[in-house]
């Protein structure tokens, strides 16, 4: 059996990713093996917890994926010793409307699975008042079981001792409290984290995390706290069907997102996935049967892949016979034209029409339902498919057939419908799963 964990806090930007990934390689470090886990859509978060632990982590996501295929994803570490979920935003933040299993809190998570929960807390500006906000989140919901917390960035010893005393006052164990120590943050972007693959120290980074957090937690209380568990057998896991048999991927810095759980599912259905480089000036497999762009950075990069005649040449080539899907940056660059930062406009492939721009931003952010009123690959018209759309891009232009009606988590439509001409497709959001 393993010892599972959530980590949560009651806000973004309080530490988890640190604490997580500092856990995981302090105990992996220790001869453990140590399996992750990210509550919610963030599609960032995995490949850091992969650089730590050496296993690669996936995402779980009570509005998006049914029980079912939670227990099937987090049955990856019945073989681990130490299993953590990291949570997103705050321990019950979700949307407003339930979806298949919940509303995307990662509360869901852990009461969905039974795990107990670190809270890490930032007790910046606050003193004894910290423990309230702890306790409340201990008692906020029946089925949640806190284990205990971390404090964070603290001014001082003496500070430490209020806070301190405040939790053990009101029942709450604290395993430890890092002072401030700003050597140890990690990059930021727009969109998030840095990707793990984009930065050539983070080994050293998740290193002198795990070293810091040592000096400063104790391993083995937080390990004392955990539950033990081991995966059920479910009936049926995924409800993913790959996009072809032979999928042309495009792979590198430019498309770099997909969610990991949709490859191992496609591989799993018996696809072969056959990456090559749009920005070295690749083209898609000519064996393939079907080629998927997913998102990442274009706008990074838009220059280049304007530049890049045979890499754009060949995909409209191959789009005259087979189907091209592209989610969000794969999107806009199936389209007529992005726009950069600095309001130069690149073009790209053509092969939808749609003009997207940062130069005026504009964020999109939230989950995504999408019936769709014409297949794309891997599914037929009327699938409900479950996504999540983060950008920051304006629509100019959208002028081709929609692919799909799409609502927001409340039920409400949204403009950004996705597009088909020919046999190119392409949405904005980033698939999670189908609804069964």
């Amino acid at each position: 059996m393993a010892a599972s964990l959530v980590i949560s806090a009651p806000a973004s930007g309080v530490g988890k990713t640190t604490l997580t990934l500092a856990l995981a390689r302090a105990w992996r470090n220790r001869g453990l093996n140590v399996q992750c886990f990210k509550s919610g859509p963030d599609y960032i978060d995995p490949a850091f917890h992969a650089a730590a632990t050496g296993r690669a982590s996936v995402n779980v996501d009570s509005w998006a994926m049914d029980r079912s295929a939670v227990a099937h994803l987090v049955s990856r570490g019945g073989n681990a010793d130490v299993v953590l979920a990291e949570g997103s935003m705050g321990l019950f933040d979700g949307v407003a409307a339930r979806g298949v299993s919940g509303t995307g809190a990662t509360a869901d998570i852990a009461e969905m699975l039974g795990w107990p929960v670190v809270l890490v807390i930032d007790p910046s500006g606050q003193a004894q008042t910290a423990a309230a906000i702890a306790a409340g989140l201990r008692d906020y919901r029946a089925g949640v079981r806190l284990g205990g917390v971390v404090l964070n960035r603290v001014a001082s010893p003496r500070h430490e001792d209020l806070v301190r005393r405040a939790l053990n006052e009101a029942g709450i164990k604290v395993f430890g409290a890092l002072p401030r120590h700003a050597e140890i943050s990690l990059p930021k972007r727009h969109l998030g984290l840095v990707q793990a693959e984009e930065q050539a120290e983070i080994g050293k980074l998740i290193d002198e995390a795990a070293r810091f957090v040592a000096e400063h937690v104790d391993l083995d209380a937080v390990l004392h706290s955990a539950g033990k568990w081991s995966p059920q057998a479910v009936a049926n896991g995924l409800n993913v069907r790959p996009p072809g048999q032979r999928i042309a991927l495009a792979r590198d810095a430019a498309f770099s997102f997909v969610y990991p759980h949709m490859l191992e599912a496609w591989r799993a259905a018996g696809a072969e996935i056959v990456p090559f480089s749009p920005l070295a000036d690749e083209v898609p497999d000519a064996s393939a049967d079907v080629c998927w762009l997913p998102g990442g950075y274009p706008e990074l990069h838009a220059g280049k892949i304007a530049g890049n005649a045979r890499f754009r040449s060949g995909l409209r080539a191959f789009a005259e016979t087979r189907p091209v899907h592209g989610e969000c940056g794969g999107y806009m660059v199936l389209g007529a034209g992005l726009t950069d930062a600095d309001g130069i406009r690149h073009e790209m492939t053509g092969l939808l029409g749609l003009e997207t721009s940062f130069a005026k931003r504009r964020m999109h952010l939230g989950y995504r339902l999408a019936e769709l009123a014409a297949p794309m690959p891997g599914h037929k018209p009327g699938a409900r498919l479950r996504g999540h759309e983060f950008h920051y891009s304006t629509i100019l232009a959208q002028p081709d057939t929609p692919l799909a009606i799409v609502h927001d988590a409340t039920g409400a439509v949204i403009a950004e419908t996705g597009s088909r001409r020919g046999h190119a497709t392409g949405t904005f959001f980033h698939l999670i799963a189908e609804d069964r």
